[in-house]
């Protein structure tokens, strides 16, 4: 596995910056669309919490743990959200997609579909990854059914897990994606992006 640097990715009017501070208020305006913050099995933060996420995210990056970027509309320029590498492990060529949210109006677009693609060919084909891993909130319905769709398998559920953001503990969801069943997931996401409106 190559080392893990900061890159852009871009695609289907889709870009993936290196997340910065320049971001936090367009951060802020995406996650009030749809008072996403509000939503108890999410990561996503509210206004007042933008900041120490983008700081978290970063001492994340520093200390070889995460990649963040910010979700562009390359069109626009605007920011649609965030979305990162993490649980990054060497060893194993292992990386894990995560941290993944999007302004409301961008749910059920080519957002999500375009985001993985750029992730997963960059974990894969460039890095060089054995395996890519995803993770959620038993609660988080919404996430469980979009992980299904990329053709992710469910590996298990681990039960009290991680301490939500409202102090109570969840259950976590695993799934994974393996390095030779990349192509056939890749083929998938390439079919479904052909047949969504942009």
């Amino acid at each position: 596995m190559k080392p893990i640097e900061e890159a852009v990715l871009d695609g289907y009017g889709i870009r993936l910056e290196p997340l910065r501070h320049k971001h936090i208020d367009g951060l802020r305006a995406a996650a009030g669309d749809g008072d996403l913050g509000k939503l108890w099995y999410t990561v996503v933060p509210s206004a007042g919490e933008v900041e120490r996420y983008v700081e978290q995210a970063l001492e994340g990056f520093k200390n070889g743990t995460m990649l963040p970027w910010a979700v562009i509309d390359g069109r626009t320029g605007n920011v649609m959200g965030s979305t990162r590498y993490h649980d990054i492990l060497k060893d194993v060529e292992r990386v894990e997609i995560g941290y993944t949210w999007y302004a409301a109006r961008m749910h059920g677009t080519h957002l999500n579909p375009v985001c993985k693609l750029l992730l997963m060919t960059h974990a894969f084909e460039t890095l060089g990854c054995a395996v890519v891993g995803f993770r959620t909130d038993n609660f988080n319905f919404r996430s469980q059914r979009a992980i299904e769709r990329l053709g992710a398998k469910k590996d298990g559920i681990i039960r009290h897990h991680q301490r939500r953001k409202d102090g109570s503990v969840r259950d976590s969801v695993m799934y994974s994606i393996l390095a030779n069943e990349w192509p056939d997931v890749k083929r998938n996401l390439l079919f479904r992006l052909s047949t969504l409106a942009r």
